[in-house]
């Protein structure tokens, strides 16, 4: 499998393909990283993440799976595949995703949905951020916020967190996933050129449930670069 396509995958659909590719069960490893009983079978379920803490107990149990791996899909799934890119502190859980209410220390999320008001927060000066979200491999983010809707599955899921940077509409590399709040709507959507040089396509990437549209840049109030997403962790 492709590493792109491990991206595609939620954190859980990556737990369970290391748990396959190791002839793993949910009640082995369940024992082995000393995680409540049915947390698993829960997680499946309902296709969301789990907190730092049994992430960390997972990845202390089986200190060869890859921590950016299983969290953003990044490199390799097994530190040791020399195909893939390692790091001294790979091993560390320090490298786990945290909080911290110091906010010289990571990045804001505000816990609001990017759909559902995010630029009335965003524009508010009185506004203060939940916490501050402490994750290698996204410092280029300025904010971290809620995300619902399918219309970007498997790549974004519903009820993840994306990572934010303010951008221009002169800053769009098309092809790329961009957050955009639109005179009356906010959309998260590839973006790429019309034939109306006027306009900008917005796509989904779930195309089965989900149509392609097409909205003129005077619209368009704000834009950001989505930096990633990951499953809600705390």
């Amino acid at each position: 499998m492709e590493e792109n396509q491990y991206k595609g995958m939620n954190f859980i659909e990556r737990l369970q393909y290391f748990m396959e590719k190791k002839g793993i069960n949910d009640n082995q490893m369940t024992v082995n990283a000393g995680l409540s009983v049915g947390l698993i079978g829960k997680a499946k379920v309902s296709g969301k993440g789990m907190s730092s803490m049994n992430i960390e107990k997972i990845l202390l149990a089986y200190p060869e799976l890859s921590a950016d791996w299983l969290l953003t899909g990044a490199g390799s799934m097994l530190k040791d595949d020399l195909n893939g890119i390692q790091t001294a502190d790979e091993a560390n859980p320090s490298t786990l995703p945290t909080t911290s209410m110091n906010p010289s220390v990571g990045t804001p999320y505000y816990d609001v949905d990017f759909i559902g008001g995010f630029d009335e927060v965003f524009n508010s000066q009185v506004n203060i951020p939940a916490t501050n979200i402490v994750i290698r491999g996204f410092e280029k983010a300025s904010l971290w916020c809620n995300v619902t809707g399918h219309s970007m599955e498997p790549k974004i899921n519903h009820g993840d967190i994306i990572a934010l940077r303010q951008c221009t509409l002169n800053d769009i590399q098309y092809g790329e996933i961009y957050a955009v709040v639109l005179d009356t709507i906010r959309t998260i959507k590839i973006l790429r050129r019309s034939s109306d040089p006027s306009k900008l396509r917005f796509i989904p990437i779930n195309t089965e449930d989900y149509d392609e549209q097409e909205f003129d840049k005077s619209r368009i109030m704000n834009v950001f670069e989505v930096i990633g997403s990951i499953s809600k962790f705390f």
